[in-house]
């Protein structure tokens, strides 16, 4: 409603409805599917932590034919909280069992991948749009395109 006011754009009731049922049409990056399927065969566990709501998130996953990928779908509201709050990112080690220094974050955001970093995640930024990097004080571990770059930033790692 913000950026709506913002833009002085005349969003209807009927047009907010349209707007915000969108978010159930979402698919993944072409590149996504291939990308978790390779880090899943080389033993990695992986989940998804996220500001959107777990309808959201399904819809995404089931849209974008990965379902059964992720072993935890986490999503931030469930403590109406939201990431680059600390305890969004608790909520992974909370989930997973697993300490701080046993995962990596992956960022579509350089918001998300400082607050990541800050909360002393390892962090990767598949920063798609190629944007410059925030100065939070913090720099993620390693930037890519997309997340194929992502798959090779763990093979160098491992």
């Amino acid at each position: 409603m913000f950026s709506a006011e913002l833009l002085k754009l005349d969003l209807t009731p009927y047009k907010q409805m349209r707007l915000m049922g969108s978010y159930l049409e979402l698919k993944a990056w072409p590149d996504v599917p291939l990308a978790l399927e390779s880090l899943k065969r080389a033993g990695l566990r992986l989940a998804v932590l996220s500001n959107a709501t777990l309808e959201i998130l399904d819809a995404g996953i089931r849209n974008s034919k990965i379902v059964g990928v992720f072993e935890q779908i986490i999503g931030t509201d469930k403590l109406r909280t939201y990431k680059p709050a600390p305890n969004a990112y608790q909520m992974a080690i909370d989930a997973l069992g697993l300490r701080k220094e046993d995962i990596l974050f992956v960022a579509f955001a350089g918001w998300d991948a400082a607050g990541a970093k800050s909360f002393v995640y390892a962090t990767f930024w598949a920063n798609r749009q190629n944007l410059p990097v925030e100065r939070l004080g913090v720099s993620a571990d390693g930037i890519g395109k997309d997340l194929n770059d992502l798959v090779g930033f763990v093979r160098a790692a491992q």
